[in-house]
């Protein structure tokens, strides 16, 4: 049987076995198979010749022709032919569909082939990177493919002006970060003319690490933030709660991973600040006691977070690194911070926020690449309508995936990886080792430093070096220890990258990955396969077996040797975390291995508990946040009227109309006309800042009012929420009339500040680490419920 036969057999037994989202391939090969026949005679026609046939696909749409032509453009400007799977990839994202491709398949260069088809059918496309690096590497590596099909294209990153910005989405093709793109659209929303604005209206999304991006920062919300005066943690909080002793003042739950006063502790708190800490005009002190609780038990640098430059810097948890711009809810954000003994960082009023999932949502055509898409094909299919298009790899994977290696103790557990890595440095083979935190990669650089080796160390501390470090981890005798995901979007090539000779200087020129030029075998490369290639080693099951497969899939790129194996054990965070009751009578060796196939079990039933519970996490956060969208949603379609017509003008002379004749007569239609208009936009945004202030106290007690009565906390968010959303656009109308009626004209102009119309003197975007209506909040609530029981009784 041949290959083409093997795979269409393949994807029927998928569609047989319904398989949820996957794609049937067929109808994209054919069309490859068609750009094959016509590769010949595309390769005879000059660069104005392609550029000229290229410019044909505006007005009719041939996709063997884009596949033959983008071929030859790549190969002609890259020095790069893709592979027929790449473009089986390309076709599947021109189809609106998440293309999974391996590691090393050549992601980048079948996305810019998507984005250029896209493009030539008059849609502004816009590519969305996890990072800057990302974002800027890729607009430049595909920019002279983009310029030979004659497709513009532009990239945005943390420090591009506004006029860059507004440059680079003019462009056919926009690459940038999705926390980028989805600020710019929060300071859009606030602009007070057409002029201000820099982002074009969604058309298309070409989603980079989808699962990442849709998955795992799903509900992180973007926040826009204005200058104001709000309260900071007091110090006093975290130099009390640090002295208080475990057991005696406080009890944690690991499962739920909660903390509590105990009733010594409630009373240690009362007598420390003199107060009782149950009475109505204590809450606030009780929350801050809870909140800096939390902070110094539950939050542990080097593992949720590092401590930079005098900052706190949150880790995430799907990729181990710093998590730019992101912080943890105000109170929480403030307490680690006082924790540490560093300067509060400023927080503001919430001018507007838009969760990831809400901005992708957006646009009207989606699509995305990752090398672990059918993992969570039912969260993709589930919130974003998209279908999983598994593409094969150009050549077989032969990487060996060993049975885990588990072991009765933490202890025994290290041991035995310094012993295999060892082991493998010895007969020259590189090593990549996924650590669970930074904590963990630097305890474990240490020991293997102790039994006379050099690893290099990749964690939140150095993530800059990341690109660097991880394009190197497949030379000859390399250990590399990285916490988490280890470079993606980087490849790992046996023998180190291509930027080195075999001598280990540097070389000129890159190439694709997943492409012919990318191949070429440098010095090193047979000497690392004959040793058996990258050997990836995780120290732990991560909480999501997709970020397994993410690292096991550092090895083995096209078809070269590799192999992967997970030592875990019964002590580790995710089995004492999600399985904390399941326990095992299987006896361990005399090295604390344990081989019995149901204690295995043990650490498959934890990873699968902890998918579960953060599948419910993102189900119940988007039910909460389908009601905000819509009433955002509502009050955008009265601003856009205000801001592009004449709306507002319109309303004051209707509601006001001695004092707009007044205006009018002093000042001049236009100024009254623009006033009103500034009026109108201040007092919508006004009242949109405050409505989410008033959703996020709702939040934040509508678990004790609904546990508490045994009511469904969904249900009673929104029983409060709607009637608040509906009087928003009137309570701002009427705000705003009676701010126009007190603004003051002269002949000069109108006076704004009369009529309080103050924008704030700064603003400034981050993300918020922690889920709005996640588990932390839960958890802090169960805690008070749980004090007040105890207080009661």
């Amino acid at each position: 049987m041949d290959l083409g036969s093997a795979m269409a057999l393949r994807d029927r037994l998928r569609r047989l076995v319904q398989k949820p989202g996957s794609v049937d391939l067929a109808p994209f090969r054919a069309v490859v198979e068609e750009a094959g026949r016509r590769e010949s005679r595309v390769r005879k026609l000059t660069d104005e010749e392609l550029t000229a046939a290229v410019a044909v696909l505006r007005e009719e749409e041939d996709l063997a022709e884009l596949c033959a032509l983008g071929r030859e453009a790549a190969r002609r400007a890259l020095g790069e032919r893709p592979y027929d799977v790449q473009l089986v990839g390309t076709l599947a994202l021109l189809s609106g569909h998440v293309a999974e491709m391996a590691t090393g398949e050549g992601k980048t260069l079948a996305g810019a082939l998507a984005a250029a088809g896209y493009a030539l059918r008059g849609h502004r496309v816009h590519v969305m990177s996890v990072n800057d690096y990302l974002a800027r590497r890729d607009a430049e590596w595909m920019g002279p493919l983009y310029r030979l099909m004659g497709v513009t294209t532009g990239w945005i990153g943390q420090s591009s002006t506004p006029g860059e910005r507004r440059e680079a989405y003019r462009a056919d093709v926009t690459y940038a970060p999705v926390s980028e793109i989805g600020f710019d659209l929060l300071r859009d929303r606030l602009a007070t003319s057409p002029e201000d604005l820099v982002q074009p209206e969604p058309s298309v999304a070409l989603i980079d690490e989808a699962d990442s991006v849709l998955v795992d920062e799903a509900m992180v919300p973007l926040v826009l933030a204005g200058a104001a005066d709000l309260d900071s943690a007091e110090p006093r909080y975290a130099d009390l709660v640090r002295r208080l002793r475990p057991g005696l003042h406080y009890s944690t739950d690991e499962e739920a991973r909660n903390v509590q006063l105990t009733a010594a502790g409630a009373q240690e708190v009362e007598r420390v600040l003199g107060v009782d800490l149950y009475a109505p005009e204590n809450l606030r002190t009780l929350t801050a006691v809870n909140v800096a609780l939390h902070a110094e038990v539950l939050l542990h640098r080097d593992v949720d977070y590092i401590v930079r430059d005098g900052a706190v810097k949150l880790i995430s948890e799907s990729r181990g690194r710093v998590a730019l711009l992101q912080r943890w809810p105000d109170g929480l954000q403030a307490a680690v911070e006082a924790k540490e003994a560093l300067e509060a960082s400023p927080s503001g009023e919430i001018l507007d926020s838009i969760t990831v999932q809400e901005l992708v949502g957006r646009y009207p055509v989606r699509c995305g690449m990752t090398g672990t898409a059918m993992a969570v094909a039912e969260q993709l299919t589930e919130f974003y309508s998209l279908q999983i298009a598994v593409i094969p790899p150009n050549r077989p994977c032969v990487r060996e995936d060993r049975p885990d290696r588990l072991y009765a103790t933490a202890a025994d557990k290290e041991v035995a990886l310094v012993e295999e890595i060892s082991a493998a440095h010895a007969a020259g083979r590189p090593v990549l080792v996924g650590t669970g935190d930074v904590a963990e990669s630097e305890r474990l650089a240490r020991r293997l430093r102790r039994a006379g080796l050099d690893p290099v160390v990749l964690n939140a501390k150095n993530d800059a070096e990341e690109a660097a470090i991880i394009a190197e981890a497949g030379a000859y005798g390399a250990i590399t220890v990285s916490t988490q995901m280890a470079g993606r979007g980087t490849d790992i090539r046996l023998g180190g990258s291509p930027a080195r000779d075999s001598g280990g200087t540097a070389a000129s020129g890159t190439a694709a990955p997943g492409t012919a030029a990318a191949e070429a075998r440098g010095g090193d490369h047979d000497r690392v396969a004959a040793a058996g290639g990258l050997l990836v080693i995780g120290t732990g099951r991560y909480h999501s077996s997709r970020l397994d497969d993410q690292l096991r899939g550092r090895a083995g790129r096209q078809g070269d040797p590799g192999a992967s194996v997970f030592f875990t054990s019964l002590q580790d965070d995710l089995v004492t975390r999600y399985a904390p009751d399941e326990k095992t009578k299987a006896a361990a060796d005399e090295d604390g291995l344990i081989t019995d196939k149901g204690a295995h079990w043990i650490v498959g039933h934890a990873q699968r508990v902890a998918e579960g519970v953060a599948l419910e996490l993102h189900r119940n956060t988007w039910r909460y946040n389908q009601l905000i969208g819509l009433q955002r949603r509502e009050l955008l379609a009265e601003r856009d009227a205000v801001l592009h017509g004449d709306a507002a003008d319109r309303a004051m002379a209707a509601d006001a109309p001695e004092r707009h004749a007044e205006l009018t007569e002093i000042a001049g239609p236009e100024a009254v006309a623009a006033a009103a208009r500034q009026v109108v936009l201040y007092q919508l945004d006004r009242c949109w800042a405050e409505h989410l202030a008033f959703l996020a106290d709702l939040r934040e007690g509508i678990h004790l009012r609904s546990l508490g009565r045994g009511l469904d906390p969904l249900m009673e968010f929104n029983r409060e929420a709607v009637p608040a959303g509906k009087r928003l656009l009137a309570d701002a109308r009427k705000r705003a009339v009676a701010a126009f009626e007190a603004l003051t004209a002269t002949e000069d102009g109108i006076d704004l500040d009369s009529a309080g119309v103050k924008r704030p003197s700064a603003t400034w975007t981050y993300l918020v680490h922690d889920n709005p209506f996640g588990s932390l909040d839960e958890r802090a609530l169960r805690g008070l419920i749980s004090m007040f029981r105890r207080r009661r009784r």
